[in-house]
């Protein structure tokens, strides 16, 4: 899948979750729950690396799957922030991580 599409998909998502649970997505919404979903990221390495209270540890395939789960969240959100604060995401992707080797 493409990056736009998939892009989309998760905008479309958003809006809809704003629809069913009326809530507006907008800046200060995208901003405290991408903390949000940072603090359950965390959250999730620290039961991984066996860092929390005995009682929340998981086997390591269900917390490898809540890593990777909760790491979709905080991408997914940082789509959601991009295209609410009109970031070409895509675009500031590329300018600031893929870097064009310089010819000599």
């Amino acid at each position: 899948m493409e990056f736009n599409d998939l892009q989309k998909k998760i905008i479309a998502n958003a809006q809809d979750y704003g629809e069913r649970y009326n809530v507006i997505i907008d800046k200060d919404f995208v901003l405290l729950k991408l903390v949000e979903e940072i603090g359950e990221f965390a959250e999730a390495i620290l039961t991984q690396e066996k860092k929390s209270r005995p009682e929340k540890l998981l086997p390591p395939d269900q917390s490898a799957k809540k890593v990777a789960q909760e790491l979709a969240d905080v991408v997914g959100m940082a789509i959601v922030a991009a295209d609410v604060m009109g970031v070409d995401l895509e675009r500031a992707l590329h300018d600031k991580w893929i870097k064009e080797i310089p010819s000599t």
